[in-house]
């Protein structure tokens, strides 16, 4: 399965007013696209940066959609006054301990690693940091999307309430910094947002 992210940097007085389009206008009509299974969106409100991001069955299902998507990504930028940035991405992991709620915050992590190590790290999250993220208290859910051309991943856990989150910071940073060395990997970023959207039917893979 695979995903298409589309990052916003918003001017933040218009961040309410970009969270209610998004939701009320694009949401339901890229769900309702063939092959969609799904759209998310996160919110920094002091950056003012937004992540909208929608999962597809297939790769040509994503692709197929770029002429439907690509006027609605035009508004809602418009909306969040700022512009799009694209990228697409292969989904490596996606875990749920359970749904999310209101007040959900996600932390998400850029690493670069060598392209040919991509197999290696996927496994490292599978089999170590998946479950160690498990033992978290208010941990919710973790995906993984991985660009195996550029050697980039993005991991995105996602906890039951911003205090959860922050409780989470210590633990979570060893055990970055633990296998990010291990494989040879740079933590390119590092950061938390609020999850203002959350609508997905992407199926457990672990």
């Amino acid at each position: 399965m695979y995903a298409r992210s589309t990052t916003v940097l918003a001017h933040r007085e218009s961040m309410d007013r970009g969270i209610a389009m998004i939701r009320d206008e694009v949401m339901p009509a890229v769900l309702d696209m063939a092959g969609c299974i799904g759209l998310s969106m996160l919110a920094d409100r002091e950056s003012g940066r937004c992540i909208v991001t929608s999962a597809w069955e297939t790769r040509e299902a994503m692709h197929d959609s770029e002429p439907m998507v690509r006027p609605l990504r035009d508004r809602a930028a418009d909306a969040l006054s700022g512009t799009a940035q694209v990228d697409e991405w292969e989904i490596g992991v996606l875990h749920r301990a359970h749904t999310s709620a209101p007040g959900a915050c996600t932390r998400v992590t850029w690493v670069r690693m060598d392209p040919g190590g991509m197999d290696r790290g996927l496994e490292t999250y599978r089999t170590t940091l998946l479950p160690a993220m498990g033992e978290m208290d208010g941990f919710c859910s973790a995906s993984l999307l991985m660009d195996r051309d550029e050697g980039i991943t993005v991991s995105s856990v996602t906890f039951d309430s911003a205090e959860a989150m922050a409780a989470s910071r210590d633990f979570a940073a060893r055990l970055r910094s633990e296998a990010a060395e291990s494989l040879g990997a740079e933590i390119v970023e590092v950061r938390e947002f609020e999850l203002a959207l959350a609508h997905l039917r992407v199926p457990e893979m672990v």
